[in-house]
């Protein structure tokens, strides 16, 4: 199978508007750096500048977005910056650190179906109320299976990778606290592989998370997941595709600068 025609048209619009928006309302720094720009140029230190935003972009909307439309098109219910509503009891939130703790320490085994399983038998029921973690980036379910996804940055450090984990633990607790018995499956998401074509094995990761248990879906891991198909090579043409779309618009706008006097 492939991606649909109207999936692909729906990403590519997508792209395309949002570098749109992107370029119409970039204003590049007023910073006076005048090494940089003599070294440099203006232009490519703006080009830089407007990159740097970019980036950001990518992680607070567009990666979502692109998801939320994979998973639709598959036919599965998907929602982004997800309120999981719930509330945690004292005795479970004392597991879930004991868990987390042990985990850190490397005296406990990682494996998630059993950390779920020990979650659901403590947890009682509440009321159904925001956390501090109650914000997910993305919900996707599948058949009776609730997936939730942080979506995080491609080289996250140990400090980040153990708040995560604990994130995870405590989404966990949250929907069962509203469902004991709901099909609950906490994940990290990563976009892509730096390190590709090399699998990606950061020492950060060794103990904390359930890497055969699909805890952790890296690149086309995940993209494949949420489209329920192997996309992702089709996934990356579709943005090369929006790229070659937007050269010329954004060439204009950078040669701009060049036109400025340092």
């Amino acid at each position: 199978m492939s991606l649909k025609e109207q999936t692909c048209n729906k990403i590519h619009n997508l792209l395309i508007n949002i570098v749109r928006t992107k370029l119409r309302e970039y204003k590049p720094e007023t910073n006076y750096m005048p090494f940089h720009f003599r070294l440099l140029g203006r232009d490519r230190y703006a080009m830089f500048s407007f990159i740097q935003s970019m980036n950001t972009t990518f992680g607070i909307s567009i990666w979502e977005q692109v998801a939320v439309i994979l998973a639709e098109s598959a036919g599965f219910q998907a929602m982004r910056q997800y309120d999981l509503l719930g509330n945690i009891d004292t005795e479970t939130e004392k597991l879930i650190q004991n868990i987390h703790y042990e985990l850190r320490a490397g005296t406990r085994q990682v494996d998630k179906l059993e950390e779920i399983e020990l979650i659901r038998k403590s947890i009682k029921e509440g009321v159904p109320k925001k956390d501090p973690d109650s914000r997910v980036d993305l919900f996707v379910r599948i058949g009776d299976v609730e997936n939730y996804f942080d979506i995080t940055s491609a080289k996250p450090n140990m400090k980040e990778f153990a708040a995560l984990k604990l994130k995870l633990l405590r989404w966990t607790a949250l929907r069962l606290s509203q469902d004991k018995n709901a099909k609950v499956f906490t994940r990290l998401a990563i976009p892509y592989n730096p390190y590709h074509p090399q699998p990606y094995q950061r020492w950060t990761l060794k103990g904390l998370y359930d890497l055969d248990g699909g805890e952790i879906l890296v690149g086309e891991e995940f993209w494949n997941f949420v489209a329920d198909d192997d996309i992702y090579d089709e996934l990356l043409d579709v943005f090369r595709e929006a790229g070659n779309e937007l050269r010329e618009e954004i060439d204009r706008k950078f040669a701009q600068f060049r036109k400025r006097s340092d």
